[in-house]
């Protein structure tokens, strides 16, 4: 998948990785795509709850050898 920007939230536990998420979506235009990756097992629900809290649009995730993968587009 496409995306404009990438955030390397890997070792960081909750709260950072959704922060950090938070403030990358902020510098971003309306409809540009953020790659996180990550390696919270929690950030899982995180970023389902943090999708439909702020409306930005959570279009792909994915889990591979201990490490989340997450696209998320900017509303």
């Amino acid at each position: 998948m496409q995306f404009n920007k990438e955030l390397d939230a890997r070792g960081l536990n909750c709260p950072l990785p959704i922060l950090k998420t938070k403030k990358a979506l902020a510098e971003m235009l309306t409809g540009q795509v953020l790659h996180v990756i990550a390696t919270d097992p929690g950030s899982v629900r995180d970023f389902q709850a943090f999708a439909k809290q702020t409306g930005n649009e959570l279009l792909s995730h994915e889990a591979r050898d201990k490490e989340f993968e997450y696209y998320i587009k900017r509303k």
